[in-house]
């Protein structure tokens, strides 16, 4: 009789210090904005990078709001990732 294997966990995600992740998915699209832009101005200045869950099954208001419309002098650029539901802001640091 051949021997059964535990089924193996999947990988424990990556908690990266710097990076802040913040997920969308249950937001309005005014409530996102007003969420993230509050988030940029209260993160420290040890957060570089903040990785957005936004989705995208359920339509691409939060991924626009997302990608074009939330405003902040902090934020250096947006990534646009191979997962469609994510995005990602690299921050310049704080002064």
């Amino acid at each position: 009789m051949p021997k059964t294997r535990k089924p193996r966990k999947p990988p424990a995600p990556l908690d990266l210090p710097g990076v802040l992740k913040v997920d969308i998915h249950d937001m309005n699209a005014a409530d996102a904005k007003k969420y993230l832009e509050r988030l940029l101005v209260s993160c420290g200045s040890e957060v570089r990078q903040i990785e957005i869950i936004h989705g995208y099954h359920r339509g691409s208001v939060l991924l626009e709001v997302v990608r074009t419309e939330v405003r902040s002098k902090r934020i250096a650029r947006r990534c646009v990732t191979m997962n469609p539901g994510v995005t990602i802001y690299y921050l310049k640091e704080k002064v």
